[in-house]
């Protein structure tokens, strides 16, 4: 059962939902900013509404197939790591796009609500919108922002499953985020507001 589980969980991260919310809108987000088929151009191509519409659709595709593993089966054991890990794949590695994909970071926290609901996604999101307003490329915002995740796992008590859960899942966004990774991280600066003449 379990791993007819893998499959399936690989199989849904790998749909191509915001392609195909890019097209609802009349919009081919791969020919937006870096071409990646994930919710962020879908936001260039088609705005903050269709963005939001996507980004739900890809946590989805992790939380649905996580959660069920997690919460109805009850499953608890290291089966847990390849059923929260193969969204995340899928979405990268997806046959309906040619084995190309995204950059697996939606599938991730996906996951994560289906394993702790929203202590651990707010947990990055917050911790993510802020090392970015800080730091770029976007690649070592979140990878700043998820290594030091993997101290709170263990300062919480989870079980090892779950940090080699993070642990995988980081090295996966390492993966998908190679071409920032292989700049410098630089301190963005902050813009300065010009004082306008008075009249």
């Amino acid at each position: 059962m379990q791993l007819i589980w893998i499959l399936l969980s690989y199989l849904s991260g790998a749909l191509p939902l915001s392609v195909w919310i890019g097209r609802l809108a009349g919009k081919d987000i791969r020919q937006y900013g870096d071409g990646n088929p994930g919710a962020t151009n879908v936001l260039r191509a088609a705005g903050w509404g269709w963005f939001f519409v996507a980004l739900c659709a890809d946590f989805s595709k992790a939380a649905v197939p996580v959660g069920l593993a997690h919460y109805v089966f009850q499953w608890q054991d290291w089966w847990l790591l390849p059923i929260a890990l193969a969204p995340s794949l899928g979405h990268t590695f997806s046959p309906f796009l040619g084995w190309r994909g995204g950059k697996a970071l939606a599938t991730m926290l996906g996951a994560w609500i289906g394993l702790t609901l929203w202590e651990l996604p707010l947990l990055m999101l917050t911790g993510l919108t802020l090392v970015n307003f800080l730091v770029g490329p976007a690649g070592w915002a979140v990878l700043l922002t998820a290594v030091p995740i993997v101290g709170y796992l263990v300062w919480r008590g989870f079980s090892a499953v779950y940090v080699a859960i993070l642990v995988t899942q980081i090295a996966l966004i390492i993966y998908t985020h190679l071409a920032d990774l292989s700049q410098r991280p630089f301190f963005k600066p902050r813009r300065k507001k010009i004082k306008e003449p008075k009249p």
